[in-house]
């Protein structure tokens, strides 16, 4: 893994569909248009791309673990036929009472993931598109982006009303390929 062009990825409303009732099975696991493909050029062009997700279906018996890698399988799966690939995920699978130090917006996730490569996040990018994964990303110290698809727009809504004066100056684009593009071109 490429440890100086690392990129997290929040899963659910950034590379696939969002559903409020989750995602518990391969058929309800649909990408988003364009994101494939953008993580395949991230690839391309040497970063690594490492997703730390939300999964409270597991804690309220919505879904197994088994699943969830049947899940993650037909996403590896989709994305080879782009040339892409993920190299690791990390999930919370506790729900919202549980009070762990895992669930976003708690960091935990992403401490692990920086003590596990030895590296500082100041400068790794940190896509999301609810306020939680912006949330985690800044007390983390990453670099939050916010993506408009999943619940990216309700998100800069919640932003722009004021109730959350800290996040404004976070960059906000269309979706993952978006900033994808911006990216490579700096």
């Amino acid at each position: 893994m490429n440890k100086s062009r690392l990129i997290i990825l929040d899963r659910d409303g950034v590379i696939n569909q969002d559903s409020d009732s989750l995602i518990k099975s391969p058929e309800e696991w649909i990408a988003l248009p364009g994101s494939l493909e953008a993580i395949a050029r991230l690839g391309r062009e040497k970063y690594s791309v490492v997703i730390i997700t939300n999964q409270s279906g597991i804690s309220r018996g919505l879904l197994t673990i088994n699943m969830l890698n049947r899940i993650h399988q037909k996403m590896f799966s989709e994305l080879s036929h782009f040339g892409g690939e993920i190299s690791a995920i990390f999930f919370c699978p506790h729900s919202e009472k549980d009070h762990c130090t895992c669930r976003k917006p708690a960091p935990g996730l992403f401490f692990k993931l920086a003590e596990r490569l030895n590296i500082d996040l100041r400068q790794v990018y940190a896509v999301g598109d609810s306020l939680r994964d912006i949330q985690a990303a800044i007390a983390a110290s990453a670099k939050p982006v916010l993506v408009r698809t999943g619940k990216g727009e309700r998100t800069v809504e919640e932003i722009r009303s004021g109730q959350y004066r800290d996040l404004v100056d976070t960059p906000v684009y269309p979706d993952l390929g978006s900033f994808v593009t911006e990216l490579l071109r700096q």
